[in-house]
């Protein structure tokens, strides 16, 4: 899939990247000025739920009761797998529409990732089918033949747009896009989310081959920052690296709903983000307990290790199953910033192990010594003791 072609960051300062919108999106949005390509229903399992299995999260949790913010492109709610999970939302690029127009896809698929329901002949479906979405349009950015095309807001408006959100009661905001400059705007408004107990979950963005330019609000304290990888594990060429990367998902190959009905695949940090932000609003319904910042740190100290523990993967491969169900995990403070994999990272599950092994050994070197015991006991009965009473010994 092509990748949006890098603009000089002086450019970019108010500039909102939509990161790895697809070449050939789906069909049209009523009013969309464009008409995008039909697309038709996908019957197999993408990789990603394959390696995540929902069914086995769904007796657990499904995202039910919470409400997972989705500032995009808007997300058109005529799709078969996101009818009745769409809320009335807004519109920051067309004011007075609540937000279902969805011109690029991109917050349609975005949204699918989290809560699409399952259905008779499909076996996609969202991570957290039962969480409710609220849309935020503010763009309608397209990436064709390698160029960005189409509207989007300023960084004011999106500020605006985050605050919005929040007042409207999302539990878990989902930014699949990123600014590569620091906005104070945006800044305070990602800090008023958090202040309220809102988890904030961003993309670290595409630009690893152009130098890794600081994403935000990816890079801001408080924020999982979410990069991707492909199927076989390994960190996604275009995914950037550095310290604002807390935890990977797959972000590759993604399948997902188009807008109006089928899917399409599509690559970049932009759809790893809302596996990460789905096992939030798991979190958010199975342990209501946990603040905003104890999920997300939660998230990250549950991720599994990362091939090599290499650069670019923060804490490891998200792990929405063991987020749910691991114990003391991410109860006590706020998230951390993780940057590559620590070497002193352990896995719990192997501890587990390694503990049930030691104590085997144990049980096996007692049973030895009895039987040893057992041995000389039966050997000074039957040879030593006779002896010693032909030697006329007596007890001192």
């Amino acid at each position: 899939m092509p990748r949006p072609t890098p603009r000089p960051i002086a450019a970019a300062l108010a500039a909102l990247l939509m990161a790895a919108l697809p070449a050939v999106p789906a069909s049209a949005a009523p009013g969309c000025t464009t008409p995008l390509a039909p697309t038709r229903p996908v019957a197999e399992a993408p990789w990603p739920q394959l390696r995540y299995a929902p069914d086995r999260l769904a007796p657990l949790a499904t995202g039910a009761g919470t409400v997972v913010a989705v500032i995009d492109s808007g997300v058109d709610r005529r799709h078969p797998q996101l009818a009745g999970r769409v809320l009335d939302g807004t519109d920051y690029l067309d004011p007075g529409d609540d937000g279902s127009r969805d011109c690029a896809g991109h917050g349609t698929g975005v949204a699918s990732v989290i809560a699409a329901t399952p259905r008779a002949g499909v076996a996609f479906r969202g991570l957290a089918p039962e969480a409710r979405i609220l849309p935020v349009r503010v763009s309608e950015q397209q990436v064709v033949d390698g160029r960005e095309s189409g509207r989007t807001v300023s960084a004011a408006v999106l500020a605006r747009a985050i605050r919005w959100a929040v007042d409207r009661g999302a539990d878990v905001l989902n930014l699949s896009v990123v600014l590569y400059a620091d906005e104070p705007a945006v800044r305070a408004a990602v800090g008023y989310a958090l202040e309220r107990d809102v988890v904030v979950v961003a993309a670290v963005g595409n630009l690893h081959a152009e130098g890794d330019p600081r994403p935000y609000p990816a890079a801001y304290d408080g924020v999982v920052g979410v990069g991707a990888i492909a199927e076989n594990g390994v960190r996604a060429d275009f995914s950037q690296v550095g310290g604002y990367v807390d935890v990977v998902a797959p972000g590759s190959g993604v399948l997902m709903a188009a807008p109006g009905r089928g899917h399409r695949r599509a690559e970049g940090t932009s759809y790893a983000t809302p596996f990460v932000a789905a096992t939030a609003a798991l979190l958010r319904e199975y342990r209501p307990e946990l603040t905003a910042a104890q999920v997300a740190q939660r998230i990250v100290a549950t991720a599994d290790p990362a091939p090599g523990r290499a650069a670019g993967y923060g804490a490891g491969v998200l792990n929405p199953y063991r987020a749910v169900t691991e114990t003391g995990a991410g109860t006590t403070g706020g998230p951390r910033r993780a940057g590559a994999l620590p070497a002193e990272r352990v896995d719990p599950v192997r501890v587990a192990q390694d503990a049930r092994r030691a104590d085997a050994r144990r049980r096996a070197l007692l049973v030895a010594a009895g039987t040893v015991a057992l041995a000389i006991t039966a050997l000074l009965l039957a040879v030593v003791v006779p002896r010693g009473f032909r030697r006329r010994w007596r007890p001192g």
